[in-house]
């Protein structure tokens, strides 16, 4: 990783960041928290639902984690194969059903 500075309040250099933060707010701002403990924990519990398990469509619907441990390229070739066949079970399908 490289740091890199930017403009603040910039999109175009500051935009993943500043989506990241709008993403986190959105989700924060649904509930009400009467403890500091509380709106920690769901900070906590955001950061590794955003990291660990939502996919997203800029890294080929990954999620970083899988990115940074280098998992994203099996996890998209076993995907191709699921595809392929898959698609293959459907051309047979068509083809019994068409005959």
């Amino acid at each position: 990783m490289k740091h890199s500075r930017g403009a603040p309040y910039h999109p175009q250099t500051q935009g993943k960041i500043e989506r990241w933060h709008q993403t986190l707010k959105n989700r924060i701002l649904l509930e009400n928290y009467f403890l500091p403990g509380d709106l920690k924990a769901q900070i906590e519990a955001f950061v590794d639902h955003y990291n660990h398990q939502r996919y997203h469509e800029s890294i080929n619907n990954v999620t970083p984690a899988d990115v940074y441990f280098g998992r994203d390229k099996a996890i998209l070739k076993q995907r191709e194969r699921i595809k392929q066949k898959t698609l293959e079970t459907r051309r047979l399908h068509h083809r019994q059903h068409a005959a």
